[in-house]
């Protein structure tokens, strides 16, 4: 039931997008594997016109291999961000996953354009507003939470090193390793005068 609901929510926005259609082309009979560790793998599967979706031990030309979290993050396009920090790991052919996930954001459905043949263009408009202010909210909160939360470890409780100690902590480093390596060449040359005298 989810399936076939998840499979014609993808494929309705097939016959809006040129590009879509033309990358399902490309990827007819292409399979492309997302897993999420303890809740399974579903397999996308091309077959030229349109999508479908399936569980199975099948082989796939690509796999997306991560945590619930991360691969909705990678879904929501975030510049990569999950990728680049090793949340998510692309195993296989990486052009046929990097053309799944071209695809798959094309036919990204809009919510708000589905609500509206529900329930009409304004009050579907207002509901978007909502929502985006809704996440609007969340994300500034969670940032200052975020914020507010490493300030205490750092300042309050000490805890945690503050960025500048962090940083002058680093420089110093930086400094004595120099001067060991400097050191260190000195003595080498010292060791050479001495055993040619």
């Amino acid at each position: 039931m989810i399936r076939s609901t998840l499979e014609n929510l993808l494929n309705r926005g097939l016959p809006r997008s040129v590009r879509a259609r033309q990358l399902c082309a490309e990827l007819d009979g292409r399979r492309l594997a997302v897993e999420a560790p303890g809740l399974g793998r579903l397999l996308i599967e091309s077959t030229g016109t349109s999508l479908r979706l399936h569980r199975g031990p099948e082989t796939a030309d690509a796999s997306i291999v991560g945590g619930p979290l991360s691969l909705l993050l990678t879904g929501a396009s975030l510049a990569g961000q999950p990728l680049r920090r090793g949340a998510v790991e692309i195993r296989g052919d990486a052009q046929i996953a990097e053309k799944f996930q071209a695809l798959l954001r094309l036919l990204r459905p809009d919510l708000e354009e589905d609500l509206a043949l529900l329930v009409g263009d304004v009050a579907a408009h207002r509901a978007g507003q909502l929502a985006r202010g809704t996440l609007r909210w969340t994300r500034s909160a969670l940032a200052t939470l975020w914020r507010d939360v490493g300030e205490y470890a750092s300042h309050e409780r000490r805890d945690l090193v503050s960025r500048p100690e962090g940083e002058a902590f680093l420089r110093d480093v930086d400094a004595l390793r120099e001067d060991v390596d400097r050191l260190a060449a000195r003595l080498e040359l010292l060791e050479r005068r001495a055993t040619a005298s």
